[in-house]
């Protein structure tokens, strides 16, 4: 996200805007139905709702994802991140990333729990700070004066990167969801992303009602 934010600006977050419309019915609709049934797992839901079948086929998809696709992403670019501010071998950073993560699972949603609330204030300094530092660099390099300046700057320098919608003229046209994807086929995708996908929902199925309701969507804020 961070990537397509600096290539083609503001307009990548059209699926966050998405994002937030279905957390909100997710909330409404889905959270109460995996409570009142006692739903600790998606494939336990798949399972009660239609067959052991579905349930093992959903179950096998999400593990091969993972695995395959989050989980290697996430600790390449973890180590990456770790070996350029640390300056320790990468492959050490990998190994004790992936440790790390083993530790806090064998700590179950507790363990978890805690550790967002540590993730949550780290992203939200980390971003304000980072921020801040680039806005200055900008501000510095164009011989402003401050961040205020600096905000300027960038819509001069990058008008482009301001814009929510773009013509078809725009070399980043293709590269984001049209208006019919948005209200039509986009949906089935964020509802199963947002509304059955254990790692965004599990958190919520050990609560009650409102604060499963509470934290889906302040999570996503």
């Amino acid at each position: 996200m961070s990537g397509s934010g600096f290539a083609i600006g503001l307009a990548i977050s059209s699926y966050e805007w998405m994002s937030a419309a279905t957390l909100i019915l997710v909330a409404i609709f889905f959270i109460p139905v995996y409570l009142k049934n006692k739903i600790y797992t998606m494939p336990q839901f798949l399972s009660t709702r239609y067959n052991d079948t579905v349930a093992t086929i959903m179950a096998v998809f999400w593990l091969l994802l993972y695995v395959f696709v989050n989980l290697t992403s996430i600790l390449y670019l973890g180590a990456l991140a770790v070996e350029t501010i640390s300056g320790i071998p990468f492959y050490y950073c990998m190994f004790g990333l992936a440790v790390f993560a083993v530790f806090i699972t064998l700590g179950g949603m507790k363990v978890i729990g805690y550790t967002d609330v540590i993730q949550v204030v780290v992203l939200v300094l980390g971003g304000l700070a980072t921020t801040y530092l680039a806005l200055n660099m900008v501000s510095d390099k164009f011989n402003g004066n401050g961040v205020v300046d600096a905000l300027g700057i960038l819509r001069q320098q990058a008008d482009s990167h301001f814009h929510m919608i773009f013509s078809k003229g725009d070399p980043h046209y293709y590269e984001l969801p049209g208006l019919s994807i948005l209200i039509g086929g986009m949906w089935i995708n964020n509802f199963n992303y947002w509304g059955c996908n254990q790692y965004i929902i599990q958190r919520t199925l050990g609560a009650d009602l409102n604060t499963a309701r509470g934290g889906i969507i302040l999570r996503h804020l």
